[in-house]
């Protein structure tokens, strides 16, 4: 069942995140205020009562045409099931992702299954993946981190404008 996030939901996502390596981890602080204040742009996926999948994510206010995929985590019970793609859409479906026309997130060379997620939904959708330097590891993490590679998806195709605007369930 997917759902939007709760604050109770706080701690379940917290410990998701920690779980599913290589993510970064965020304050309990943050994953609360995701939750609460941008829960229009998150969403959960519960099995059997237990909290296995989660997105978050945002239109940035520079370029509200844009989504912003800011984390994907699936528990390890719940993988290989196209459970993070159909998340992905069912928050693109949402009347508050009217006027997105692209995809967008940020991925570390390293992290192999989520290209393979992007990669997948930009064939799966027939559009170009276009990918580029969002954060350097020298310019912007002073040598702590890998380089954030930013991958634009898009335009998004008509079925799935189109389910946007009506409110209707998207299906690939």
């Amino acid at each position: 069942m997917f759902r939007r996030p709760v604050a109770t939901d706080g701690p379940a996502i917290t410990a998701l995140i920690a779980d599913c390596p290589p993510l970064d981890p965020n304050s309990a602080y943050c994953n609360l205020l995701q939750c609460t204040d941008f829960a229009g742009s998150c969403i959960v996926a519960e099995r059997g009562g237990e909290l296995v999948g989660w997105v978050s994510g945002y239109r940035p206010p520079a370029a509200p045409e844009n989504f912003f995929v800011w984390q994907v985590a699936v528990s390890a019970a719940a993988r290989g099931q196209r459970l993070a793609s159909r998340m992905i859409e069912d928050l693109l479906a949402r009347p508050e992702q009217q006027g997105v026309t692209h995809l967008t997130t940020t991925i570390t060379d390293e992290n192999g299954a989520s290209w393979a997620l992007f990669e997948g939904l930009a064939r799966n959708w027939r559009v170009p993946l276009e990918k580029s330097v969002r954060f350097d590891r020298q310019a912007h993490f002073a040598g702590a981190h890998a380089t954030e590679w930013q991958a634009r998806i898009g335009p998004l195709p008509d079925l799935i404008k189109t389910q946007n605007e009506t409110g209707g369930e998207l299906r690939s």
